[in-house]
């Protein structure tokens, strides 16, 4: 097996079981504390500076039983799941759970999670309305609420020097797959849709040195550049967890060519670097405001950056000739924004579809036609060269 092989697969595990990695990293690190954080913003370099190992919280994909009887069923599957979880104690792996964001769903979930569990939760609420003159002093106070909770439960004193050491950690980390996604861009083929999860995924529960090293050797073998013929599509949506695997093998057997994403577990989550030529704790704080000037977030209110002029801009950026958006059953910031989506593609020509995901299952034979339509429509608009 080559090393490119084996790095891809030690990957693939870890994206696909976090729980047997989080055993495997305790026994090599005796009294090591783990956390999980729940999305979309938690500055998880703060935590790693503690000593401490920062996990985004996964939907594990099993199904919801006790999490029934906790949540609404008009709540999205994530924060079910979540419920779920807590409920059953599949949250044990962690030794507290830290929060830095909402939608409204988020918070109602991390209610119950704090309700079902004896691990501490703590809640940290980053503003929302980027655009006000406080906007930016309110980040900075909340930033440093999240260093003071994270040295009291490390039991240590978070020093500038270990705080910028861990930026430079994730920055080198984020750098690299962002790499892999331009190339994904550019015209490789090498890494499917569901290789590029893994990989994200993977560096959200991973420490990041360790995992920017198998990430170096999973890629190490030379990308193709051949040109694709298939229908080059930018997928939209699944603003704060992963869409099924086996959705996204639908879409690229169904015809389709993924070139780009917003997705949170793709370029979403890997989009902006913390400046490490600022005092550490102000640049975690720019790269909070400044992830939402890159890629917009529905649940953000920021007068210069929309999620619709930032979607056609990046289509045409990338060659995309289509959009499919996944969007999460009751996903209401997604839900609200999506018709200011529809339009703005619309009067781009931009074809489109939209995907209604849900936890429980999905029937892919029924979106395989509908993406396999999209396709067709899209071939159709293609120009034809005489």
């Amino acid at each position: 097996m080559s090393e490119a092989l084996e790095a891809q697969q030690r990957l693939q595990a870890v994206a696909r079981d976090p729980r047997a990695y989080l055993e495997q990293w305790r026994q090599a690190h005796p009294g090591g504390k783990v956390i999980g954080a729940l999305p979309m913003n938690f500055p998880r370099e703060i935590a790693y500076a503690a000593g401490v190992l920062p996990v985004i919280v996964q939907d594990d994909q099993k199904p919801v039983t006790e999490g029934r009887a906790l949540l609404a069923e008009f709540y999205c599957g994530y924060t079910r799941n979540l419920a779920d979880q807590a409920a059953t104690g599949r949250f044990d792996m962690y030794d507290a759970l830290f929060m830095a964001d909402h939608c409204i769903q988020l918070i109602g979930s991390a209610d119950i999670v704090r309700a079902v569990t004896p691990q501490p939760v703590f809640f940290g609420m980053l503003i929302s309305s980027l655009s006000d003159s406080w906007a930016g002093a309110k980040i900075a106070e909340m930033m440093g609420e999240f260093r003071s909770e994270l040295e009291r439960f490390s039991g240590r004193t978070i020093e500038d020097h270990e705080l910028r050491a861990s930026i430079v950690a994730y920055n080198k980390d984020r750098q690299l797959l962002r790499r892999i996604f331009d190339d994904r861009s550019a015209g490789s083929a090498v890494h499917s849709p569901t290789q590029l999860q893994d990989y994200v995924v993977s560096s959200m529960v991973m420490d990041p040195v360790e995992h920017h090293r198998l990430l170096e050797a999973a890629v190490s073998e030379p990308a193709s550049r051949d040109r694709d013929a298939r229908v080059r599509v930018h997928l939209s949506g699944h603003l704060c967890h992963a869409p099924r695997r086996e959705l996204l093998e639908v879409i690229e057997d169904s015809g389709a060519l993924v070139v780009d994403d917003d997705l949170y577990t793709g370029r979403r989550y890997l989009s902006t670097d913390v400046d490490e030529s600022l005092d550490p704790l102000d640049a975690i704080g720019k790269w909070y405001a400044q992830r939402n000037v890159n890629i917009p977030c529905p649940t953000r209110v920021q007068h210069d950056a929309d999620w619709d002029e930032y979607l056609v801009e990046a289509t045409r950026s990338s060659g995309a000739e289509a959009v499919i958006h996944l969007m999460p059953k009751f996903c209401e910031p997604h839900m609200l924004f999506y018709p200011e989506l529809r339009k703005s593609l619309e009067a781009a020509g931009i074809p489109q579809l939209l995907i209604e995901t849900e936890h429980e299952g999905i029937p892919l034979e029924a979106f395989r036609t509908r993406v396999e339509a999209l396709v067709e429509l899209t071939l159709r608009k293609r120009p034809v060269h005489v």
